[in-house]
């Protein structure tokens, strides 16, 4: 398969003004033409294809991860990274794994601390009963395949940020194509940030590791989203999945594949974690990865 290479359009925009005074006489009046010429920067997509790749962005503010994580994913997967703006797309995509099992990978951006690969300023890890708001926006864009388009946040029962988390995996599914279904049963539904959700609940065990799952599936699926995640955090609280002394380690978003996905992309994504003045947010100290599941 040819491999793609996209390119991005940085949103900044570098002006160069050169100014020429030209003195003219008009009538015994001095003019002074003073013109000027702008320039864009453009930032080149950088590419990674290797299962566990991943790249900076913006000073590491945020980091883009290809995150091909399952072991029966034999595939290729590519993905092309604006590391200014953090866009990013999948450029290669050719697993093939069974949509009733896990999936083969989860491209995606996040802020915060992923298995001890942690991003700067993130503000994280913030203690959920210390939360004062999670506000987020996301814009994607999709294509054929068997896959989810699905925020994936975290907490863990300690400030700690090695290693797999403890707490809770909270999936937020804004889109999906084919067959594939969060992990465990329905439970129920919600109404949250305006919108119907689905709700899903499950207990997985991962290396010795039990943590809990709570998904949330938009009934109408949609590709921008600009949210307060703390209302579905506050959602789980009151089914028991998270605790209100558990930590937010982190907030990803991107896509779960299954079946192909070349075409998948973030355009944009921005998440703002902040605490109000309930105590300190613990320093998280970033040590090698042990591994990176979804």
């Amino acid at each position: 398969m040819l491999h793609r290479t996209p390119r991005f359009v940085s949103s900044r925009i570098l002006v160069i003004v050169t100014l020429v005074g030209v003195v003219v006489g008009v009538s015994g009046l001095l003019l002074v033409v003073s013109p000027f010429t702008a320039s864009r920067a453009v930032a080149a997509s950088v590419p990674t294809c290797s299962p566990t790749g991943t790249v900076d962005v913006n000073g590491k503010t945020y980091e883009v991860q290809n995150n091909q994580w399952n072991s029966a994913a034999t595939g290729q997967e590519c993905i092309g990274v604006d590391d200014v703006s953090g866009a990013f797309s999948v450029t290669t995509a050719n697993n093939v794994l069974p949509t009733n099992g896990a999936p083969a990978s989860y491209p995606s951006i996040f802020k915060g601390c992923h298995w001890g690969n942690c991003t700067t300023n993130s503000n994280l890890p913030i203690q959920m009963s210390n939360l004062a708001s999670a506000n987020s926006s996301w814009s994607i864009s999709t294509a054929s395949g068997a896959w989810d388009a699905a925020y994936d946040i975290w907490f863990n029962q300690t400030p700690t940020t090695t290693g797999q988390p403890n707490g809770t995996e909270v999936m937020i599914w804004i889109n999906h194509s084919g067959p594939p279904q969060p992990f465990g049963s329905q439970v129920g539904t919600a109404t949250i940030n305006g919108s119907n959700w689905n709700v899903w609940t499950g207990t997985p065990n991962g290396g010795g590791t039990n943590w809990n799952i709570i998904s949330y599936v938009d009934t109408t699926p949609t590709t921008s989203v600009n949210f307060d995640l703390k209302n579905f955090f506050t959602d789980a609280v009151a089914r028991g999945s998270i605790q209100n002394n558990w930590y937010l380690l982190d907030v990803e978003a991107g896509f779960e594949l299954w079946q192909n996905g070349a075409g998948m992309a973030s355009q944009s994504f921005s998440v703002s974690p902040v605490a109000n003045g309930g105590g300190p947010t613990p320093t998280p100290t970033a040590t090698p990865r042990a591994g990176t599941p979804t």
